[in-house]
């Protein structure tokens, strides 16, 4: 890239001052400065500079950087070309930035593992970049595309190194040597929102993430029908994999509540009250004490507040 020394030339042999920059005229400094092109123009950096704003007196910093041009740089150009300006300080200084698109990290990854399915890489397998910090600018003028130029996979430890290159289509862009692994991962179910202790998750309240494999512990829940449905124990986090000890099925019998205890038999019904010893869900067999008798039974819990007991234990109703 040329140097800011190179650009400091192009100012001082600049053609002298023309009539457009008039004397006694007001000339006002930019101090931030924003261009789309390689050049940055004197009309960029100084407001009434006439005609001859167009006039280039530096080379533009590279996409998505910025050049700082002090004060003892601006007073030689503006000196150079006749402008009425004159710094009020060693302060004085004009910011210019490169307007570019930036290229995202997961846009490099997708381009790097379709060159490298190419190669013979499984398609089930992601791109893990080294540096996961990476991003790409390309200037503002061109267009935000990416090729991979070359990519050299091993399958063993499945590590590849790549050259990548934006603009695509640019034969003078930057080459950009780029090293990673493809791993494995897998589609994780997590809840879209912080659901709270006793909530019953929705399948609206379900999105997908995608985890390396070797970080999913064995509990973790990975079919979403094992979270729809279900309450949550305590609080959980969104965006976070859910564990199968997090959830239960929904609590219709809550401890020390009271309980209709029911027994259905041919030709019978007996209903008795008592007050549930455990919490429990559809189908869970809880102990449950009749407030009449005082007897403690197991019942199977079947609705809300309600629970079922067996024929042989109908004694304890009384």
């Amino acid at each position: 890239m040329k140097t800011f020394k190179t650009a400091i030339m192009l100012a001082l042999l600049a053609a002298a001052p023309a009539a457009g920059a008039e004397p006694g005229g007001q000339v006002i400094l930019r101090s931030h400065v924003v261009v789309n092109s390689d050049l940055v123009l004197l009309g960029d950096i100084f407001t009434g500079a006439g005609d001859k704003a167009d006039t280039p007196v530096a080379y533009t910093p590279a996409p998505g950087k910025r050049a700082v041009f002090d004060a003892r740089w601006l007073s030689r150009v503006a000196r150079a070309h006749g402008l009425n300006w004159r710094p009020t300080g060693i302060r004085d200084r004009t910011v210019v930035k490169r307007e570019s698109f930036v290229i995202g990290r997961q846009e490099i990854e997708d381009v790097i593992l379709a060159a490298l399915i190419d190669r013979g890489a499984n398609p089930g397998l992601e791109v893990e970049l080294s540096n996961r910090m990476l991003r790409l600018h390309v200037a503002g003028d061109a267009t935000a595309t990416i090729a991979v130029d070359d990519a050299v996979f091993e399958p063993r430890t499945k590590r590849f190194t790549a050259i990548i290159v934006a603009p695509a289509d640019d034969p003078s862009a930057k080459r950009i040597r780029v090293t990673g692994r493809l791993i494995k991962v897998s589609d994780v179910p997590v809840l879209a929102r912080r659901v709270m202790s006793g909530e019953i998750i929705g399948e609206g309240d379900i999105e997908w993430i995608k985890v390396r494999s070797s970080r999913l512990q064995r509990d973790i829940i990975l079919d979403a029908g094992d979270l729809v449905g279900k309450s949550a124990k305590r609080g959980l986090r969104a965006g976070k994999p859910v564990r199968a000890s997090e959830v239960r099925r929904p609590l219709l019998v809550t401890k020390s509540s009271l309980v209709t205890i029911i027994l259905r038999a041919p030709s019978l019904l007996l209903m008795s009250q008592g007050r549930a010893l455990e919490h429990g869900s559809d189908g869970d067999t809880i102990r449950v004490i009749n407030t009449q008798s005082n007897k403690v039974i197991e019942a199977m819990v079947i609705g809300p507040g309600r629970v079922t007991v067996r024929t042989f234990d109908t004694v304890a109703l009384n």
